[in-house]
């Protein structure tokens, strides 16, 4: 009986804090809180990507699992054509974080410092809305 009350009250913490948009501490624990990865992506992203055509950046529909610089027709810098990345979480989160460090010379001077926005865009990119 104690269990199911645990889990109702953990279910109704965790219903309350997803939709507030925020963090939140709870007995000692930090509750991850589910922001919106299509307006983050948007928002952040959007000046320079689009899902379906290419702006400044390529376009990023399916993005997610595959090699760096292989959108045909797109014109990546040398030091990205070299880089051999294959897109997965960690690298997307690296990328996003810190570009420059990942490759060096790579042409895109950006970085979402906030880890669960980079989590948000991340997952957006790997769900089925942005394949």
């Amino acid at each position: 009986m104690r269990v199911v009350v645990c889990m109702v009250a953990l279910l109704a913490v965790v219903g309350c804090v997803a939709s507030t948009g925020k963090a939140v501490q709870t007995a000692g624990a930090q509750a991850v809180i589910p922001l919106d990865g299509q307006k983050l992506f948007e928002r952040r992203c959007g000046g320079c990507h689009s899902l379906d055509r290419d702006k400044e950046g390529p376009r990023l529909r399916g993005v997610y699992g595959r090699k760096a610089s292989s959108v045909a027709g797109f014109d990546y810098s040398d030091a990205l054509k070299k880089s051999g990345i294959t897109w997965d979480h960690m690298m997307l989160d690296k990328w996003l974080t810190d570009t420059d460090a990942v490759v060096p010379g790579n042409g895109m001077d950006f970085s979402v410092k906030k880890m669960e926005e980079r989590a948000e865009i991340i997952e957006f990119l790997k769900s089925g809305a942005a394949r």
